[in-house]
């Protein structure tokens, strides 16, 4: 495949252009706070199941994976209990969750959570060189009860004491935001590659390309 590159212009037109862009950038950032500000202005509802979930301390209740913060993310990984497949969205996912004393430093834990039992998941994170808390939901409800059933899904949660309560979920291109790779490649000439984008310089379906971090080589 040909790829069509950039058209040639001098410095003074390229900062011309870029400027024109800059202002439809600005557009877009001050549209995406106003979504952020209704997002946080969600109602809630409560979320008073007594769940359980194994982890490398034992078990623990719903309450408890918020490990003494207010607010509560939760990923939930593509892993069913004896599948070999390893998702390769949901471990690009992973792979782009940043230092947690960030999030920790805002009152905000995040955990990863699937119905898989522990040692299938830990044998996975030994893999991937992943150090994140990640729980078992084998044997409970909340998986489903989340909406996120045998796919992904981001839900957020808020606990008032030992009331817990959901405030947010996501899952398809809601989980975009989530990668800091593809914000990266959104900012190249080629961008991600894939036929849906406009510039004509890539082929496939999105995100056919991803593969585990350790399996682009082959």
């Amino acid at each position: 495949m040909t790829i069509s590159l950039p058209a040639v212009v001098s410095a003074k037109e390229w900062q011309k252009t870029r400027d024109e862009l800059l202002l439809k950038e600005k557009e877009l950032t001050r549209a995406s706070d106003a979504v952020n500000a209704q997002r946080r202005r969600l109602p809630m509802v409560a979320f008073p199941k007594e769940y359980v979930f194994d982890g490398p301390d034992g078990k623990q209740s719903l309450p408890e994976l918020f490990d003494g913060r207010r607010q509560l993310i939760v990923y939930h990984f593509m892993m069913q209990a004896g599948s070999e497949h390893r998702c390769s969205g949901c471990s690009l996912v992973v792979d782009n969750i940043g230092h947690l004393a960030h999030l920790h430093a805002r009152d905000t834990s995040l955990v990863v959570t699937c119905p898989a039992p522990l040692p299938q998941i830990e044998s996975y994170k030994r893999r991937m060189g992943w150090t994140l808390p990640w729980f078992s939901a084998l044997g409970n409800d909340f998986t489903e009860d989340c909406g996120a059933g045998d796919g992904f899904g981001v839900s957020v949660f808020l606990r008032e004491g030992d009331d817990v309560y959901r405030t947010y979920f996501t899952t398809g291109r809601g989980g975009d935001q989530l990668v800091g790779t593809l914000r990266y490649l959104d900012l190249t000439p080629f961008g991600r590659q894939e036929a849906w984008e406009e510039s004509g310089r890539g082929t496939g379906d999105p995100g056919d390309w991803w593969r585990l971090h350790d399996s682009y080589d082959s």
